[in-house]
């Protein structure tokens, strides 16, 4: 019994340490929150909700209501990151993901984020990778697979493809039908140039995910994998794809200069 309170203290699930026998000192729960904090929440909900529609302005002026009416809410920092982030207003999406995590530093999904956000906006995977470890090792992350998708990719800018591969491994177990997990595998194994198991998982991919819903990224992989293994009928389909919707990507012009093995 005291194992297990130690712990619920620790992962900050309670009001309080309450002594066993202390009826006093109970989970909190949403009946628990004052007229300050419903008032917070229901700002964020607005704010996700403007942020969902790109209307980046109203988002970020329900964000500041809402940390007005609770300044030490540490999801309304983290929303406001993502705002900031989609804006390009870098240093101010930092700041804040920084803040939300001195509020909350056991919360799981704000360390997922802020470690999306520092391998992909501001290209600091090495630290990307430690907020996405730090996540995982919270048992009370209800969504696991997110971070490993998450490590696994930013494991292969790093060309740690050990690494890439258990964290990919770990997500395909948690959910096998996601297509970023299948695409991670066939980069994976495209790297290590093993090209049947690549283009096994291309075809896990393909199977789950309609061509013209892959990225540039994807069905350049997914044609080059496709060219390694033979199959000159698929890798013209992805070609076309590819020309159609992204003429002038990067991908596409990879393709037209024979940049094959990039």
């Amino acid at each position: 019994m005291a194992s297990r309170l130690a712990a619920a203290c620790a992962l900050g699930l309670l009001t309080a340490c309450a002594t066993p026998g202390d009826s006093s000192r109970e989970l909190k729960t949403a009946s628990d929150q004052t007229a300050s904090e419903k008032r917070a929440n229901i700002r964020l909900q607005l704010a996700v909700g403007y942020y969902q529609q790109g209307k980046y302005d109203i988002a970020l002026d329900e964000i500041k209501q809402a940390i007005a009416a609770d300044p030490s809410y540490a999801d309304a920092y983290g929303m406001r990151a993502l705002i900031y982030t989609a804006m390009g207003q870098v240093p101010l999406a930092d700041e804040n993901y920084q803040q939300a995590l001195r509020l909350a530093p056991r919360n799981p999904e704000l360390a997922n984020n802020y470690g999306s956000f520092l391998c992909h906006t501001v290209n600091r995977p090495l630290e990307a990778i430690r907020q996405f470890d730090a996540a995982l090792q919270n048992p009370t992350y209800t969504t696991p697979v997110s971070a490993l998708v998450n490590a696994g990719m930013c494991s292969l800018k790093t060309k740690n493809i050990d690494a890439a591969e258990r964290y990919l491994l770990d997500a395909l177990r948690y959910n096998p039908e996601l297509p970023a997990v299948s695409s991670g595998l066939a980069r994976v194994y495209f790297e290590r140039r093993d090209f049947k198991r690549a283009g096994f998982f291309i075809n896990r991919l393909t199977e789950v995910s309609k061509l013209d819903n892959l990225s540039a990224d994807a069905l350049w992989l997914a044609m080059r994998v496709q060219r390694k293994l033979g199959d000159r009928s698929m890798e013209a389909s992805l070609v076309a794809q590819l020309r159609r919707r992204f003429p002038g990507s990067p991908e596409y012009l990879a393709y037209e200069r024979g940049a094959f093995d990039e």
